[in-house]
């Protein structure tokens, strides 16, 4: 199917979203917006802004056999604008969630850190170089060759680790280079990693050494640990190349703890839609953190700034609800 959608200026953007009965106030302003922000990355804002069609199954685009898609009743958007919502409601909700953006990436960062150096305090208690040594990792890891490429997820790691070595410009991987040489004990090979080459090499690990790590952080199961930061690494990615975060379905999705567990959270995993939203992974970053700093004020400066949302729709798709946030959140203590 080719691609016969017509460049359009900016003013002609704003006519567009006016003729389709989105209220444009101060056309100037948004004009200002549009250049700025785009259309294209604004337009995932509002489009929950748009009217929704009555039950319907799509019609496919080749002809032939219909898809199981295809044939599920469902709602589809149409091109006009729910009443009374304005462009400026689209960039209050921008604005919003570059806020959550940041305030997630600072507890990341504090996440990523900390479990740097869990993984290398206990690897390098082993051996310094244990990651260059198959055998005190996990056999999947190691052994098992994925359909892709016909390599392990470790050579995969080995491969994505020397690339982060190679190219980092910090002055101690010099000096370690020019006086030791190479491999780079593990406990100053860590410093280079981002939250994917850490999160993948937990994944990794061996059980034992999995559910010390996660021990730590209450969770009894190393593996669904290994779950939350490939999660985490998701989230991580979500924000660092400023994608929408707000009503943003979250592909790899948390596996539920131990009914032992003791989570305020935990019901979460009993509906579906929570699992697959972005709130449930904040509980767990506010979990995460209290092991890490028990004086932690993330989950205030959090709920803070979801107080202030800037729409108030009765229609979840307007609201926090499509955050998935979890019923009674507002009444947690910050030591739940």
């Amino acid at each position: 199917m080719s691609y016969n959608k017509p460049w359009l200026s900016v003013s002609e953007q704003i006519d567009k979203l006016q003729v389709q009965g989105l209220e444009v106030t101060d056309k100037p302003r948004a004009e200002l917006t549009l250049r700025r922000i785009g259309y294209y990355r604004l337009s995932g804002y509002w489009y929950p802004f748009r009217e929704r069609s009555g039950l319907a199954c799509s019609v496919p685009e080749i002809a032939g056999k219909p898809s199981k898609k295809d044939k599920k009743v469902q709602t589809f958007p149409l091109d006009s604008f729910k009443s009374g919502l304005r462009f400026q409601d689209a960039v209050d909700l921008y604005v919003f969630d570059k806020k959550l953006r940041l305030l997630v990436l600072d507890a990341l960062e504090r996440i990523e850190v900390a479990l740097r150096v869990d993984i290398s305090h206990t690897l390098g208690e082993i051996d310094p170089f244990a990651y260059l040594r198959p055998e005190l990792l996990s056999d999947n890891f190691t052994r098992k060759l994925n359909s892709r490429g016909g390599l392990s997820d470790y050579h995969a790691w080995l491969a994505n680790h020397a690339k982060l070595l190679d190219r980092s410009k910090e002055e101690f991987i010099k000096h370690n280079k020019d006086k030791y040489g190479l491999p780079i004990a593990i406990w100053i090979a860590c410093e280079v990693w981002d939250f994917g080459c850490m999160s993948r090499l937990f994944a990794g690990l061996k059980n034992e050494h999995q559910d010390m790590i996660s021990n730590r952080y209450g969770i009894k199961n190393g593996g669904v640990f290994a779950s939350w930061l490939r999660s985490l690494n998701y989230l991580r990615n979500v924000c660092a190349h400023h994608s929408r975060l707000w009503n943003r379905n979250i592909i790899d999705q948390p596996q539920k703890p131990a009914k032992t567990e003791t989570l305020a959270f935990l019901h979460a995993w009993d509906d579906g839609r929570l699992v697959a939203r972005p709130f449930l992974l904040f509980c767990i970053i506010h979990h995460l953190l209290q092991t890490i700093n028990p004086t932690t004020s993330w989950w205030e400066r959090l709920s803070n700034l979801l107080n202030e949302f800037p729409l108030n729709g009765d229609e979840p798709a307007l609201s926090l609800d499509a955050l998935g946030t979890i019923t009674g959140w507002q009444d947690w203590g910050l030591n739940d």
